[in-house]
């Protein structure tokens, strides 16, 4: 069995790794798009937006210091800072201090922004059942832990 990092081709971007990821990159693109336009028809949000209620949900007590916020969403403190911006907004996340060290804030989801996210997930798997039809338990496995290895992280 060869070992892909041994076999550079003649042309480095004919490689078979490279090819891949320009593939999940196209994926990961036409992906967005369609999420985005489902769930900004539908519920008036983006698919970034649903991954950062996703994370805050998910998050003990519905709340995340948005410097940790940042790492789970791949962002930096700032893109996250401008990203929570227009959903304090409309009220769907909030902000929260810490009592015993100011420096400290926490991005916390509101009632509204956990309903929305709930709703919204019908939306999220519709649509990626839409573009996966059924792909079996192992393939879809296999195929997350892959993806969480590209993202730096063990977790999907």
């Amino acid at each position: 069995m060869s070992d892909l990092n041994n076999d550079v081709p003649a042309a480095p971007f004919d490689s078979p790794t490279s090819e891949f990821c320009l593939r999940m990159a196209r994926a990961w693109a036409a992906l967005s798009r369609r999420l985005d336009n489902s769930l900004g028809s539908l519920h008036g949000i983006s698919f970034a937006d649903y991954q950062l209620l996703l994370s805050l949900l998910r998050a003990p007590g519905g709340r995340l210091r948005r410097v940790d916020l940042a790492e789970k969403l791949g962002l930096t403190a700032s893109g996250v800072t401008r990203s929570l911006l227009p959903l304090e907004k409309i009220g769907l996340v909030g902000r929260q201090s810490d009592p015993r060290d100011a420096r400290v804030g926490y991005a916390i989801i509101t009632p509204s922004g956990s309903e929305l996210v709930t709703n919204a997930s019908v939306v999220v798997h519709n649509v990626s059942r839409a573009v996966l039809g059924a792909p079996s338990r192992e393939l879809l496995a296999s195929t997350s832990a892959l993806l969480a290895q590209l993202g730096g992280s063990q977790q999907a």
